[in-house]
């Protein structure tokens, strides 16, 4: 059981159409409306369901009406009077209950806990699928002094954690002795403690000066209350949560005042044993206030044999929360272990300085460290995944290509006579059907002739035949070719370019092997990214040497492009699409060094001689595939940062909407104001589907790119560029995958 007092997501006036209220209820993902009147009386209550039904029971239904209109005023509801035991009663009829004083106003909303579902605090989600919420606790390592606490904030803030947490303590009325550093009836250790506190505490004045600190810098603040006292002045502050020590865990006087606030708790279980666990566990669940339990030692710093993190199985078995971890051992490794093992909440201390006076500074990260636990932490989340599936990825199915196997035929062989097995081998690379599928492939009739040593594809066991034909499109497309396969493929089409992607290899054959006569096309170049000796095309880097050799490689592209132009009747200044740079190898480049990168750009693109032609940069995703592996790329992924080049440079660009989808999901941009803002400045189009954040090149249909919106956007801003389909593979059995993606986009971007 959870009461959510974070009531204005759940209230909306009775006046307020259905429509508005649809909305509403969208953004709940589903869950009730209480519906009030402008006193804020409770009228009745309004549920996905029920707005579902009177939708179905109108043919002509109006959504203009008042939602009181529909509302359910015969609602089960709770006072706060009633006892815990009423609240679970009801709730075994119905998920969600009103919670209402006797003057029927609404002080929180009574659920169901589900934990997978998690918390919120501020703007963070705490649960499956969500990242970690990382807490740098920064207690009383300000040492009492109000510019080290901001440091400390800003040491947070940088290094990439969720929220910075003080500690707030009344000594008078915490301690039985009211505080008394001297007193000398204590024993060593309350006195070495109580000595600490009574030099190093911020007054309550600037603690809160520092919680705004906090909210300047974009990182929430969050405090532990040790006392009551502590607690009435947070709260008249407002905090959206607070933490409990692991020494207030058995506190359940404090437990039941914190449940009071409405806010979520956090509490961490150092120091207690399982059954106390579970006994705090059972108080909150009675109580329904939304929580966190937090495995931890609290010895400072802890030695790893005590740390037992295999507990965190255990205790998701005990506890209705999520789980994480408070750390206070020496190091980053087993905090970012425990993300592994499922914690959700990671805590550990942050200091400047671990000589500093205080025993929590031993047990503390400097902000470096802390910086690499969070990176850490993120990549391990990132490795984690959410599939329960075994999926190959992106850069699997590059490498599966280059070193796996295929079946292939080992003699000519014609269209519909028989396949058999011993015309069938077994040869690299892995361009078509694996061979596990020999015995679905043998006993087939051939779909068309083959050559010698002619590969298999899928399509060769599969009923359905792709054919491919005329296209109707109302911009100029075109196919993606090699110079050896473009005849082949753009016979029997209606094709109005081909993109010629070209190998470091074809900048020195002659090209009138492959073109010996006038076209009656236009044609775009892609060039190479990578040139002879592992050279990766980067006309921003920092290095001159290498960027005069990809200035240089660039130029001899432009020399090729020049050669073939009298060859295509339609051209008239042929487009180069490039990759012009800006990749790193161990993380994404600050604004700052991307503006620097952005500038070497320019200088290098005055350098070419680009008469005649027109260069366009295509889009990137974030991390792109270069031979050898994954890179993070900087440039041409920001909308913004594209526009403003284009802009100051008069420029245009190749749009890759995979690409660039991948960049939208990974930084959660909008994927339509990301077309808004590129599109006008839009010379050609890559289209191809992509998944998550990683996934480029899919098959049209096969990602999450909504090739409807596209067409809308496209059509709309720039009715003229031109597009092919980017496929992976798709050249390969003929050019089979573009015949697909035309087959789609004709019915989706027109």
């Amino acid at each position: 059981m959870i009461i959510d007092r974070n009531i204005y997501k759940y209230i909306i006036y009775q006046e307020e159409t259905i429509h508005n209220s649809l909305k509403k209820i969208n953004e709940q993902k589903g869950r009730i409306l209480i519906v009030v009147s402008e006193r804020d009386i409770v009228m009745g209550v309004a549920t996905n369901g029920d707005i579902l039904r009177w939708l179905v029971e109108n043919d002509m239904p109006d959504l203009g009406q008042p939602i009181s209109s529909i509302a359910n005023s015969k609602f089960k509801f709770v006072r706060d009077t009633d006892h815990p035991s009423r609240f679970q009663e009801l709730l075994k009829e119905v998920n969600f209950l009103p919670l209402l004083n006797e003057s029927k106003q609404l002080l929180g909303v009574v659920r169901k806990d589900h934990p997978a579902e998690g918390i919120e605090i501020g703007s963070h989600h705490i649960g499956k699928g969500h990242p970690s919420f990382v807490i740098a606790e920064i207690g009383n390592n300000h040492n009492g002094d109000i510019s080290l606490a901001k440091q400390l904030v800003d040491a947070a803030a940088s290094a990439g954690a969720s929220c910075a947490k003080f500690q707030m303590r009344n000594l008078n009325s915490l301690y039985a002795n009211a505080g008394k550093a001297d007193d000398i009836k204590e024993n060593l250790g309350s006195q070495y403690t109580l000595d600490l506190l009574s030099k190093f505490q911020l007054s309550n004045e600037q603690l809160f000066e520092v919680f705004d600190y906090c909210k300047l810098k974009g990182i929430l603040p969050l405090c532990t209350p040790w006392d009551t006292e502590s607690l009435n002045a947070l709260e008249e502050y407002g905090m959206p949560a607070y933490k409990v020590a692991s020494a207030d865990l058995t506190n359940h006087g404090l437990l039941r005042q914190l449940a009071l606030t409405g806010v979520p708790i956090i509490c961490s279980t150092g120091m207690s044993i399982e059954s106390e666990i579970i006994e705090t566990e059972n108080l909150l669940q009675s109580l329904g206030v939304p929580h966190v339990m937090l495995h931890c030692n609290s010895t400072y710093p802890a030695p790893f044999g005590d740390i037992n993190l295999n507990y965190l199985h255990q205790l998701k078995e005990i506890v209705n929360c999520p789980v994480g971890y408070s750390g206070h051992e020496r190091g980053i490794h087993v905090s970012i272990a425990a993300v592994a093992l499922g914690a959700q909440v990671i805590e550990r201390h942050i200091t400047l300085d671990r000589t500093m006076e205080g025993s929590d500074h031993k047990a503390s990260l400097l902000p470096k460290e802390f910086a690499e636990m969070v990176k850490g932490i993120r990549e391990v989340e990132e490795s984690l995944g959410a599939r329960e599936v075994r999926k190959i990825s992106q850069g699997e199915m590059i490498n599966r290509v280059n070193l796996a196997k295929s079946l292939i035929i080992n003699q000519p062989l014609k269209k519909g006579e028989l396949i058999e097995e011993h015309m069938v081998e077994v040869k690299s690379p892995g361009r078509g059907l694996q061979p596990n599928y020999l015995n679905a492939l043998v006993g087939k009739r051939a779909k068309h002739d083959f050559n010698q040593y002619d590969f298999f594809y899928p399509s060769d066991i599969e009923e359905e035949e792709v054919v491919k034909r005329s296209y109707k499109f109302n911009r100029p497309w075109g196919i993606p070719v090699r110079y050896h396969d473009f005849k082949e493929i753009i016979e029997g089409t209606n094709a109005d370019l081909v993109e010629f992607h070209l190998s470091y290899k074809d900048l020195e054959v002659d090209i009138r092997q492959f073109v010996d006569e006038q076209l009656d096309l236009d044609f775009v170049v892609h060039s190479p990214e990578l040139f002879e000796g592992d050279h990766t095309l980067d006309l921003c880097s920092l290095d001159e040497t290498y960027r005069q050799r990809s200035i240089e490689e660039l130029q001899r592209v432009i020399e090729v492009t020049k050669q073939l132009r009298p060859y295509f009747k339609r051209s008239v200044k042929p487009l180069i699409v490039t990759n012009v740079g800006g990749f790193t190898s161990q993380g994404f480049l600050t604004e700052q060094e991307r503006i620097k990168r952005m500038r070497i750009l320019e200088a290098s693109l005055k350098e070419l001689d680009t008469e005649g032609v027109e260069l366009i940069p295509q889009t990137m995703p974030p991390f792109p595939w270069h031979f050898g592996g994954q890179q993070y790329h900087n440039l041409f992924v920001s909308a913004g940062e594209i526009a403003d080049f284009c802009q100051r440079n008069d420029m245009r660009i190749c749009l890759d909407t995979s690409h660039s989808k991948l960049a939208c999901t990974h930084y959660k941009w909008s994927f339509h104001q990301f077309l808004e803002e590129v599109v006008p400045y839009t010379a050609h189009m890559h289209f191809a589907d992509s998944e998550n954040t990683g996934g480029e090149g899919l098959q049209i249909g096969e990602g999450e790119v909504d090739y409807h919106a596209v067409g809308e956007v496209i059509n709309r801003l720039n009715p003229n560029a031109s597009f092919i389909p980017e496929i992976w593979q798709g050249h390969e059995n003929r050019g089979e995958g573009f015949w697909i993606a035309l087959e789609r986009l004709e019915h989706l971007i027109n």
